[in-house]
């Protein structure tokens, strides 16, 4: 049976990861120190024979008794509360941690896929965003913290690849959505829902034109799934380009939801990217991925998850 360490595990992400590598057949450890993960997202997941998890930061020594055959690195807040709340953990899990992951994957002769994100593009010059951009990222703004972190886990990543002969896989991860988001994480989708679920009025900032491309989890999770079991080790975007203004996705959450909430507009915080849209020309031929998950579908799963967690 193949074994499969999953940082971050407890996660967004990391436990609807938890949940495909169980399903396939993996037995599956997943790691968190639950600073910004829940171990909700995955109890029930507990009495499985094939899962077990291990409450630890990977920021620290990282110790997995037993072989390991592969290593998703998920581990870090990623949403601009988190990140911006916890600069130092997160530059600390971006680097010391993914050192920690790679040594480990040279220990046990590991493959390993790191989650990178679409924000190394920082606040894009060139639209749509494909693999071979380098980014416009200000090193030390507000979000450069987070910024940084990832662009250092795949420079480190692949001097690994390079230098030790590892065998890594990067994944630059857009806008996802889905069960198991929290609500108050900051990020575009669950803050709508939460304020129109919860009577408020639905903030926007700027003035709503600056754009967000939506992949539903269960797309993302294929992706990733596919890129792990490929022969390729540069970076891949995985992410829906269907791209939509913020100013008319909060609409189209009002719609959803119903009820009477009102959009009102905020400043723009220092550095927010004014675009985002994939260009995933290299998953589409590599991978043979593409998103299958209509927005209107997905969203209406995530709003009845976010029902049931308010109790509305």
């Amino acid at each position: 049976m193949k074994r499969i360490l999953i940082t971050g595990g407890a996660g967004f992400l990391g436990s609807h990861l938890c949940d495909r590598f169980v399903k396939e057949g993996y037995h599956v450890i997943a790691m968190d120190n639950l600073i910004t993960g829940n171990i909700k997202n995955i109890e029930h997941l507990f009495a499985h024979p094939n899962f077990e998890y291990y409450h630890h930061d990977v920021s620290k020594f990282v110790h997995v008794a037993g072989n390991l055959d592969y290593i998703l690195h998920f581990a870090s807040p990623a949403s601009p509360i988190d990140y911006l709340k916890m600069p130092i953990q997160t530059l600390k899990v971006g680097s010391l941690g993914t050192h920690h992951l790679l040594g480990l994957a040279c220990e046990k002769k590991s493959r390993m896929l790191i989650a990178s994100t679409s924000e190394v593009y920082g606040d894009p010059l060139v639209h749509p965003q494909n693999e071979e951009y380098w980014g416009n990222v200000n090193p030390i703004g507000p979000r450069g913290v987070y910024d940084e972190a990832k662009r250092f886990q795949e420079a480190i990543t692949m001097a690994y690849h390079t230098y030790h002969g590892l065998e890594t896989r990067i994944v630059r991860i857009f806008n996802t959505y889905g069960p198991r988001m929290r609500l108050n994480d900051g990020r575009a989708l669950p803050a709508f829902m939460g304020q129109a679920l919860r009577g408020e009025d639905i903030t926007v900032f700027g003035d709503g034109s600056q754009t967000r491309s939506f992949c539903y989890v269960d797309d993302l999770v294929e992706g990733i799934y596919r890129l792990l079991l490929s022969d390729y080790s540069l970076p891949v975007n995985i992410g829906n380009p269907n791209e939509i203004s913020l100013k008319d996705f909060a609409e189209e959450i009002q719609r959803l939801v119903g009820g009477s909430s009102k959009i009102v507009y905020e400043p723009l915080p220092q550095d927010d990217p004014k675009q985002r849209q994939p260009d995933i020309t290299k998953a589409k031929q590599i991978l043979n991925w593409e998103p299958k998950v209509d927005r209107k579908e997905g969203l209406q799963i995530t709003l009845d998850y976010f029902k049931k967690e308010l109790g509305v």
